[in-house]
């Protein structure tokens, strides 16, 4: 399972490597660079499903992730 995803602000396009959590979901990210907060998109559980570059551990998993 990776661990390791980037994630890409829609805002600004600064990227970041982050080390995603195991055991929750992340519904909010604010942007390092412009401060925006990152929220999913319609249809994704996470931050990571949505900006980053490797689904969440539950969806890599195929196991139904953290609905917010």
């Amino acid at each position: 399972m990776e661990l390791r995803s980037t994630i890409t602000c829609p805002n600004c396009g600064h990227k970041k490597d982050e080390i995603m959590p195991t055991d929750a979901c992340a519904y909010y990210y604010e942007c390092a660079k412009c401060k925006t907060l990152l929220r999913p998109l319609k249809g994704d559980c996470c931050v990571y499903c949505s900006y980053g570059t490797v689904k969440c551990p539950p969806m890599q998993g195929s196991n139904p992730c953290c609905t917010p």
